[in-house]
């Protein structure tokens, strides 16, 4: 079995600036508490700092975590397979930077291989990665397709998201049931319209929004 590692590259990671404390972290969510209108101290409200820090831990873990080392192990055992793999309906959990309510939806993953692959469930994970940070959509879009381009030199690659906004669900227009649709061409994807009609095709979604 020939395994690849691919050189290192430079992928922007969490601000450098220094973290708070966990106590700063709880102590800042009894403050919103407090401008909200209600007492962090009554019985329901306690625990509820503790709770938030624990979440946001779980909410903002990509920061944590390296896109590319995920990538890191490629195989070239693949009897010349060389078509589009697809990975399609990944869910998406994301969080607006804008006003740290969720983003919702679903993720498609495609490349076609250039003598090597990864395995599929790194491609999810990339995704997770990227979107367990604080994120815009066509950013996040663009960060996916980028990174499996520059790990994996694949011939092509096609990412496309579709998810709800909560900012602009749950406030502001207050329009629920409204998707945006983002996608990033690259390779072979962008240049060859049969494959990209052939990719929509695959994952059942014929609407394209903003194409990166």
């Amino acid at each position: 079995m020939n395994i690849q590692t691919p050189p290192s590259i430079a992928v922007p990671q969490a601000s450098t600036l220094q973290r708070p404390t966990r106590e700063e972290a709880e102590a800042a969510v009894r403050t919103l508490l407090l401008w909200a209108g209600d007492d962090p101290n009554r019985e329901g409200l306690v625990d509820t700092p503790a709770r938030v820090a624990r979440a946001y831990e779980e909410f903002f873990g990509g920061y944590e975590i390296d896109p590319v080392e995920l990538l890191a192990r490629s195989f070239e055992e693949t009897d010349g397979y060389d078509e589009m793999v697809v990975l399609r309906d990944i869910r998406l959990e994301s969080h607006c930077e804008h006003h740290l309510v969720p983003i919702i939806g679903r993720a498609h993953i495609a490349y076609i291989p250039d003598g090597r692959v990864v395995g599929i469930s790194k491609l999810a994970r990339v995704m997770e990665a990227y979107a367990k940070r604080l994120q815009i959509q066509e950013k996040l879009t663009a960060q996916v397709a980028n990174t499996i381009e520059t790990v994996l030199k694949p011939k092509g690659v096609a990412v496309v998201i579709e998810a709800q906004h909560q900012c602009m669900t749950t406030r502001g227009i207050h329009k629920p049931g409204v998707s945006m649709v983002t996608s990033r061409m690259l390779g072979a994807f962008r240049d060859d319209a049969s494959t990209r009609r052939e990719f929509m095709a695959m994952i059942g979604s014929p609407r394209l929004g903003a194409e990166g």
